[in-house]
């Protein structure tokens, strides 16, 4: 019986990868809601395909009436929703940002099992993501490829034998840059990554490690270790994913070619293995180099490790500054080593909670955005 699926920010970088898969298995899954930020002409391009899925668009600006006729929901309010009514067994999440927290919250809520490819979610909320989890009886799946690596690992060798977890980094472009390189970078520079194809945001984040950061945060709460169990390795070829370290010494790594429907792939079909002619890897040939990450000139990573240790509601904090940074840095008005700088000045505030609820976290996010905002304003006027 095929599973309904929803795939929600159909037109990005997760979205494509994701149909691409469900296209590969026309047997295996029912897409019963596609969703996309504000490319409605992509959006009904793909819904051509899929006849029968529902389609949800976030931003109405811009939007003909004969085109808007074609969706069935409208806004922020509108995903959440599309997914409630969707009836999908599987929520594929690849909104990007903070965004993408409330329909990830909605999807298990309704009982739904999460692929999860919004790191955000797991910053931001993770434990009531995953208490959600708990009551409503589905799971969450992770997408990045790191965590998804992680998680194929632990389910081989089991969490009672971890003694680390190693998330790897390509290192972005400038992972050979120096100080005085690093603070003429342009946007144009940071948007030129090396190895993966993705989305505007995440692409500057990588190149400064911001997204490595997140992930550092993602793999604390998703996995329940200490920071200080979560190491990260500079790896430029992008062919280990991840690794862990058992008690007994030994290394396990997950390799492939950086291919996005991967992991992608491992999440809709588990906990069954599949075969797969995604990312196929032929060693031949292949040379593997590691270094350690440049903590001094990618500031980002570290204040990443002093969130994620302080706990409570720090990482919101840390994601709601870096997205507010990268806009500022996108629109010209910061420069690209100003993104750290703001998140450093950010986090020296008080972002301690009782409890982690969801009004809570968005009312960290809220004023973390306020701070930030007027952090960006005084760094523009120098």
């Amino acid at each position: 019986m095929k599973r309904k699926i929803a795939v929600l920010g159909a037109t990005g970088s997760i979205g494509k990868n994701t149909l691409d898969v469900i296209a590969s298995y026309p047997d295996a899954f029912e897409v019963v809601l596609l969703s996309a930020n504000r490319d409605l002409q992509n959006l009904l391009a793909i819904s051509r395909t899929y006849p029968d899925a529902k389609l949800a668009l976030a931003d109405e600006s811009n939007t003909s009436k004969a085109d808007a006729d074609k969706v069935s929901y409208w806004g922020p309010e509108g995903i959440q929703q599309a997914v409630r009514e969707s009836g999908a067994q599987i929520v594929v999440n690849g909104i990007a940002g903070a965004p993408g927290l409330l329909p990830s919250i909605t999807a298990l809520e309704t009982g739904a099992d999460l692929a999860l490819a919004n790191k955000e979610t797991i910053v931001m909320a993770g434990p009531l993501a995953f208490a959600l989890a708990k009551t409503h009886h589905c799971r969450i799946l992770p997408v990045d490829s790191e965590h998804s690596a992680v998680f194929q690992l632990l389910e081989a060798h089991g969490r009672d034998s971890l003694e680390e977890i190693i998330l790897t980094a390509s290192g972005g472009p400038f992972r050979q840059y120096t100080k005085e390189q690093l603070e003429q970078v342009t946007l144009n520079d940071a948007l030129a990554h090396p190895t993966w194809k993705m989305g505007g945001k995440i692409t500057i984040d990588s190149a400064s490690l911001a997204n490595k950061g997140l992930e550092v945060i993602e793999a604390v709460r998703l996995f329940e270790v200490p920071p200080k169990q979560v190491k990260v390795l500079v790896h430029p070829q992008s062919y280990i994913h991840s690794l862990i370290r058992l008690k007994e010494g030994s290394l396990y790594a997950q390799m492939s070619r950086p291919d996005m429907r991967v992991p992608i792939h491992n999440a809709l079909f588990w906990p069954e293995v599949r075969y797969c002619q995604f990312g196929r890897l032929d060693l031949e040939g292949q040379s593997l180099s590691f270094e350690k990450p440049r903590e001094d000139l990618f500031p980002m990573l570290p204040l990443a490790y002093k969130s994620a240790e302080a706990g409570s509601g720090y990482p919101a904090a840390y994601n709601a500054a870096d997205e507010e940074a990268v806009a500022a840095f996108m629109k010209g008005q910061i420069s690209f080593t100003d993104i750290g700088r703001v998140v450093e000045q950010v986090l020296q505030d008080q972002w301690e909670c009782e409890e982690l609820v969801l009004d809570s976290i968005l009312e960290i996010d809220k004023r973390a955005r306020s701070v930030s905002k007027n952090i960006i304003k005084e760094l523009f006027r120098c």
